[in-house]
């Protein structure tokens, strides 16, 4: 199997109803950033990800149709050109609405983990320090980066493989970017700030468990 549809949209912009949606049109199983939280193997796979300066594409997303949300979302050039027949898909809301939406999510996650001896597990790494430039908590500075990326995907994706979807669109634009008839069921919905909490929770407490996702000691990093 091989990605069919790249996501290069930010979280927080329906991805988890995307994820849920390309499952549905059978483009799935879609890999999401709650593939790494909750399933071990990809949490351990992921880690060293970052330090990689050549990741094994094909073994990383190995099972996977399609793939939304962090830590794709900041690979996505690179997988373009590894996937070249994949469909680029950028998810996009309105910048306020996805400044809030992150502040009452991922901003408060990552606030946890900043101050907990977390900040050496991938996604804090690739969201907080390599996306926002440690000024996750500064709104103006991740309103303006959210836009700037995606303008640049909107420049810089082929136009024949860019499927750009407004939050809220339904099945209509992403059906007609793929190709393919619209499915008879309600465009999937979900992924609210409880539900968010309640679902991070959970697989961090599975994670510390199994031995993983544990804070060094007291000063150590």
């Amino acid at each position: 199997m091989t990605l069919k549809v790249i996501g290069a949209g930010f979280g927080r912009t329906g991805t988890e109803s995307m994820k849920r949606a390309l499952e549905i049109l059978g483009l799935g199983p879609c890999h999401h950033m709650y593939e790494v939280l909750e399933d071990l193997d990809q949490y351990r796979l992921w880690q060293s990800v970052p330090d990689d300066p050549a990741p094994d594409w094909d073994r990383i997303y190995a099972g996977y149709g399609a793939a939304v949300d962090w830590p794709t979302v900041f690979y996505w050039r690179e997988l373009a050109a590894h996937f070249p027949e994949a469909k680029i898909l950028l998810t996009l809301r309105d910048p306020d609405s996805w400044l809030r939406s992150f502040q009452n999510t991922i901003q408060t996650s990552l606030l946890k983990r900043r101050g907990s001896g977390y900040t050496q597990i991938m996604g804090y790494r690739l969201i907080a320090e390599r996306t926002f430039g440690g000024r996750f908590d500064d709104p103006d500075h991740c309103r303006a980066v959210y836009q700037a990326h995606n303008a640049a995907v909107l420049a810089e994706a082929p136009a024949d493989r860019l499927i750009v979807f407004e939050l809220g669109a339904g099945w209509q634009p992403l059906c007609e970017g793929l190709g393919l008839p619209l499915p008879d069921v309600p465009y999937p919905r979900g992924n609210d700030t409880t539900g968010f909490h309640q679902r991070n929770d959970k697989a961090r407490h599975v994670r510390q468990a199994a031995g993983l996702d544990i804070p060094p000691e007291p000063g150590t990093r």
